[in-house]
């Protein structure tokens, strides 16, 4: 229980209405909240890229915080730590690549620091966009809003490229944003923010949770016609411990909901 080094692999099947048949069985790893630094995070991050490409997912994404905000000193030194994680995750692949939203560390340190570092890596960052992924003559949209709590997601913007009845995953840092985002034609929403809690002692609830994250914690949900997974997430922010939470890889298979 006492594991934060090493990562476990959490295997969802979602069943979507809208999602294409021909995309039956498309796989996507889902990892978040790396708060990357060389003595703690590192190590998880290193376990789960080999543990990711032995998956072989489809797509590869990654919910935010990249980086930790300090409590106190310079933020904007602490963006620094960006380019080493990116380089650690450019490690993974995957045939439709490696997709990014920012988070509220990432926001609170320098968050055009992160993205150039990010995007250096060939990590692509949705910042209320959205993008089509295409295979077999199909076609889904991956979509992604900047952090919620700086007050500058806008599902609008990001979904207005879309066609009407077209499936759409999106990326939200925060997954209490699922409330907001259960109002739009959104399938699938994937966030961290939680850490699932961290540290999570049996028969009480979390110690702490972060604002944006007390509904939602920690795995699957169902929020009106919108399905939501939160990721426990990789790494630590605080004390660098988990207990009975280990850090998480999810990897889910999306189906045509007819299939079930």
């Amino acid at each position: 229980m006492l594991e934060p080094n090493r990562p476990r692999i959490v295997r969802q099947d979602f069943f979507l209405p809208r999602w294409p048949e021909r995309l039956d069985g498309f796989t996507v790893a889902l990892l978040s909240d790396f708060h990357y630094d060389p003595y703690f995070s590192v190590h998880p991050l290193h376990a789960g890229i080999a543990m990711v490409n032995g998956l072989r997912p489809d797509l590869i994404v990654l919910t935010g915080d990249f980086v930790s905000a300090p409590l106190v000193g310079d933020g904007k030194k602490a963006a620094f730590a960006a380019e080493p994680c990116a380089r650690l995750l450019r490690q993974m692949t995957a045939p439709h690549g490696l997709w990014a939203v920012m988070g509220n560390h990432d926001e609170g340190t320098d968050r055009k620091h992160v993205t150039r570092a990010l995007q250096a890596e060939n990590i692509q960052v949705l910042a209320n966009q959205s993008e089509a992924i295409e295979r077999d003559g199909a076609r889904i949209w991956l979509a992604g809003v900047n952090d919620v709590l700086s007050q500058t997601a806008d599902l609008s913007k990001t979904l207005r490229r879309v066609p009407a009845g077209e499936a759409v995953i999106l990326l939200a840092h925060e997954p209490d944003f699922a409330d907001e985002a259960s109002r739009f034609p959104i399938d699938l929403q994937l966030s961290g923010h939680s850490h699932g809690g961290q540290v999570r002692i049996p028969l009480l609830p979390p110690l702490y949770l972060p604002a944006m994250a007390k509904k939602y914690i920690w795995g699957t949900y169902q929020v009106g016609p919108l399905t939501l997974y939160t990721n426990a997430g990789l790494g630590t922010v605080g004390i660098p411990m988990r207990f009975n939470c280990p850090p998480e890889i999810t990897l889910l298979t999306l189906r045509p909901s007819a299939k079930q």
